[in-house]
């Protein structure tokens, strides 16, 4: 009887209640029409796969992408952080419910005889105590309910989160793989030329013995073989570098993770771009600070319902007796019905401060959040912007190649024939190692700057698909 009224108690007054505080409405915002750096391509697909890296035809790029996948640390760091907002839910909604507790006791007691009250005797007696007590804060104001709400928005702002996590983390693998690629290029580029230098230092040295050249020819050809030797040792460590990080990024120790050398001779897949206004639901880091934004409006609900009077219902039933043996006994039956208010009359300011303090908190993250959605059209049109400069910049680097290689090929005729000196050779194998190296580098960047496309359009994550790796609710 007694759970029965304080429930139709709690039900009556919930139903009765009202949410203080503002309900949450996305903001609005300024969307352009366009990118003004898209080009004007209607082919290819509208919609980026969540597996992404297959576009680039590569299956060790693709393998790395799927051992990140799985074994990545800061990934299941994420993961986790979304178990722990989910049960933070959970823990929420408890609130929604009486809290019952079983409370048993058992005391033995002495009283003295030297009191007021014994007239000079002593008494022995138990006391056996069975319990269960039960209370029960009614949401008259809506203060659960914006607690809820605002778990709620967390709970999803983490899932985004750890979007945000896997999209970093596949980025990083592609853009480190593709370094290392183009690396495994110059060191081919640069192993050639040390050979051809090589035999260069060898002819000098026999046409010095004969008299034919003076030793500063051979001093040129030295130094220019030497400080090749020094540019492909910092290629090889750079590349040992890029390795050990994509040893890291799929969860293993750099001294178990080898890749053999690949040279990179790929060519960048086409990324449609779509709309800006597309860009704001499939971009996570975009989601996720607006559901940050919800967290807050929510909990200015729950600072503004401290105003009002907390309400809370109690209930005690159960036995108690002197003896194990009568304590089921009916005329041991105890119980006790109340209710409690919990008025605030002066707090010395602080509900005011607290208030303040939850809008305040609101106002920052309305400005995070739009900043973030200007940072999403940014990195597209940057990226955008990099692929077709760097297009362009890989077609005049291809003619620049050649020219250097014809450069080399007639001043080494010339040289031979006496025409010119050494300085001028020397001179033209610079510029040709020069602008393969460039060339090299330049497709390494279009490869990056695809890589950055597809991560600032949100790489195919869907809001209402759950991310692998991510514990079902």
């Amino acid at each position: 009887m007694m759970l029965r009224t304080i429930l139709m108690t709690a039900l009556v007054g919930a139903a009765a209640g009202c949410t203080v505080g503002p309900d949450y409405e996305r903001p609005p915002l300024q969307v352009p029409a366009g990118y003004k750096s898209a080009a004007p391509d209607k082919a290819g697909p509208h919609e980026l796969s969540a597996d992404w890296w297959k576009l680039f035809g590569d299956p060790d790029l693709a393998a790395l992408e799927e051992a990140a996948t799985r074994a990545n640390q800061d990934l299941k760091a994420a993961v986790a952080r979304v178990v722990q907002a989910r049960a933070g839910v959970r823990g929420a909604k408890s609130a929604y419910y009486p809290t019952v507790r079983f409370d048993p006791s058992a005391e033995r007691t002495r009283t003295s005889e030297n009191t007021a009250q014994s007239n000079g005797r002593a008494f022995t007696f138990t006391d056996l105590r069975v319990p269960f007590d039960l209370s029960y804060e009614i949401d008259l104001w809506g203060k659960v309910r914006r607690t809820v709400e605002a778990a709620e928005a967390q709970a999803q702002a983490s899932a985004a989160d750890l979007a945000v996590v896997l999209h970093t983390i596949r980025a990083d693998v592609a853009q480190n793989y593709f370094s290392m690629r183009s690396f495994d290029a110059q060191i081919v580029i640069l192993e050639g030329t040390l050979a051809s230098y090589r035999r260069q230092v060898e002819l000098m040295q026999t046409q010095f013995r004969a008299g034919l050249v003076g030793r500063i020819t051979i001093v040129q050809a030295e130094a220019l073989l030497y400080a090749t030797q020094s540019d492909l040792a910092e290629v090889r460590r750079q590349r040992a570098d890029l390795e050990h990080a994509l040893a890291t990024l799929t969860g293993r120790p750099p001294s178990e993770f080898s890749m053999a050398a690949k040279p990179l001779d790929l060519e960048p897949p086409k990324v449609p771009a779509g709309l800006p206004a597309d860009l704001l639901r499939k971009r996570p880091d975009v989601a996720e600070a607006e559901l940050n934004l919800a967290v807050a409006s929510a909990q200015i609900g729950v600072a503004a319902a401290q105003f009002y009077p907390d309400f809370t219902l109690t209930g005690t039933a159960g036995w108690e007796s002197f003896s194990i043996s009568h304590l089921p006994d009916w005329q041991s039956r105890i119980w006790q019905i109340g209710a409690a208010a919990l008025v605030p009359i002066f707090e010395g300011g602080r509900l005011d401060a607290t208030y303040r303090q939850a809008k305040a908190r609101y106002e920052e993250q309305l400005a995070a959040y739009r900043s973030r959605v200007l940072i999403a059209f940014r990195d597209v049109e940057d990226a955008l912007t990099d692929l077709h400069a760097r297009a362009d910049a890989a077609q005049s680097q291809s003619k620049a190649v050649d020219a250097a290689r014809e450069y080399q090929r007639l001043a080494q005729n010339q040289y031979q024939q006496g025409l010119i000196s050494y300085f001028q050779v020397i001179d033209a194998e610079r510029t040709l190692l020069s602008n393969e190296l460039s060339a090299a580098q330049i497709l390494s960047q279009r490869m990056i700057s695809a890589v950055q496309l597809i991560k600032a359009l949100g790489a195919g994550w869907d809001p209402g698909t759950p991310v692998a790796g991510e514990e079902a609710p």
